[in-house]
């Protein structure tokens, strides 16, 4: 049972490299399902063993047990190997719930921050336009969500590449790209492993927008010539991951320069071939580690659950 819940806590080491092999051999859309569904899975597999595992510990503790009717501790691995494992799980645990508390409460900070520009900003439909000198473009949810760009942004691009880039924006607006990007960011708060899978998300979110906009325009080069001067006239006011425009504005809040511009403009410019097989193989073994952290979980709490049912004086599975 200790041994299933142990190896739960393992899988996510697996993801960062599976990702970066998986995510370009997929479609963006797909690869944005398969990586959030992939994170998910892992991060709450992570979370329900080292919950596993604090409960393996506390009922060894002939007090705790009394408080959970059970007739004796349980005894389900010596106390060499439960002890650290609960000592660890409620180190872990407390990391997992400041790091979530903490992320939640910014990114809402951040998001009553943004709203409140917004609502000052002029407006041409679901366009909301800053005036400030800083170039800075990203979609803002809400109801009703809106495409939120500077006059900095608007001055740096011209005519076609601002409607390539409010297309990208729209883009991400119509796919509810917000609900992804935070499920990434909390699977990342949870164990250090799936910071490079929320990266990945992050990327695939991008690439889905690039798509629907080069769509849109009806023009690749287009679109990839918006982005690459967006991100420059961006690079040009010094604004770089966790800068202050960046700050302005929730983490969940996609924005057009997001993730690596040159990956993303090399995807415009050469699209990559087709490949069904290695795409199937990739979605197969994404989906594949997910289903496995959910079963070897699921059967180590179920394992720790006949083992309650014995140490309270029941038959296993009886009432």
């Amino acid at each position: 049972m200790i041994t299933g819940l142990l190896a739960s806590l393992l899988l996510p080491f697996a993801a960062p490299p599976l990702a970066r092999w998986a995510a370009p051999r997929l479609r963006p859309p797909v690869a944005l399902w398969a990586l959030t569904v992939t994170a998910c899975a892992l991060a709450a597999g992570w979370l329900a063993a080292l919950g596993g595992l604090l409960l393996t510990g506390a009922l060894g503790v002939s007090a705790l047990a009394r408080l959970g009717h059970l007739i004796h501790p349980l005894d389900v691995a010596p106390p060499a190997l439960a002890d650290p494992a609960a000592a660890l799980a409620v180190g872990a645990l407390s990391l997992c719930a400041y790091g979530i508390t903490r992320s939640v409460l910014r990114q809402l900070r951040h998001y009553r921050r943004a709203r409140e520009q917004v609502r000052g900003a002029a407006e041409a439909g679901d366009l909301s336009i800053l005036d400030r000198p800083d170039p800075d473009a990203y979609a803002l949810p809400g109801n009703p969500g809106r495409v939120v760009v500077t006059s900095g942004m608007l001055r740096a691009l011209d005519g076609p590449e601002r409607e390539a880039l409010l297309a990208h924006e729209r883009a991400h607006l119509s796919g509810r790209h917000h609900w992804f990007l935070a499920a990434a960011d909390l699977a990342a708060r949870c164990h250090p492993a799936l910071r490079a899978v929320r990266d990945a998300i992050a990327l695939a979110a991008e690439r889905v927008a690039d798509e629907a906009a080069a769509a849109a325009t009806g023009d690749r080069r287009l679109t990839a010539r918006a982005i690459g001067r967006a991100a420059l006239a961006g690079q040009g006011h010094g604004h770089g991951r966790g800068g202050a425009a960046v700050g302005a504005r929730p983490a969940f809040a996609a924005r057009a320069v997001g993730g690596p511009v040159p990956q993303r403009v090399r995807a415009l410019l050469h699209p990559p071939a087709a490949r069904p097989l290695a795409a199937a193989a990739a979605a197969c073994l994404l989906m594949a580690l997910a289903a496995g952290t959910t079963v070897t979980t699921g059967v180590g709490l179920d394992l720790l659950h006949r083992d309650v049912e014995v140490a309270q004086g029941e038959a296993p599975g009886g009432h």
